[in-house]
């Protein structure tokens, strides 16, 4: 009987393929953790543009910059992401979209749903 291998085991975490419900269900938690970090500046901002006419001229000059206009968008990505799939989550609660290919449909269903509704929110803000 060979003895057991107990060297340290390499994971090349760049070679593994996911499957797409895998993919969805890692940005549901990356997502998450942006928002939740990102909620003390959300915060600030909202205060600051409450406070008077100059805060509110000051938050409207910070979300001109484009730097901030990319934090933005990042942060309405993840919004919406976590919607989409957090939604796709409740749903397979419930027992719903448990097989193979109705997870793989409905994972990329949530992909389509955020991409749209980022391109149509970019749209607006853009024309």
């Amino acid at each position: 009987m060979a003895a057991r291998d107990t060297r340290p085991f390499f994971l090349n975490l760049l070679k593994i393929r996911l499957p797409v419900p895998g993919v969805v269900s890692i940005m549901h938690r990356i997502s998450g953790v942006f928002m939740f970090v990102a909620i003390p500046l959300v915060i600030y901002i909202f205060e600051l543009s409450l406070r008077d006419a100059a805060g509110f001229a000051q938050v409207a000059d910070w979300l001109a910059q484009p730097l901030v206009r990319l934090v933005v968008l990042l942060l309405i990505w993840a919004l919406l992401h976590h919607l989409f799939a957090g939604i796709r989550f409740l749903l397979t609660d419930f027992d719903i979209g448990l097989g193979k290919e109705q997870s793989r449909m409905s994972a990329w269903a949530v992909i389509a749903a955020e991409v749209l509704v980022m391109l149509w929110i970019i749209a607006r803000t853009c024309s």
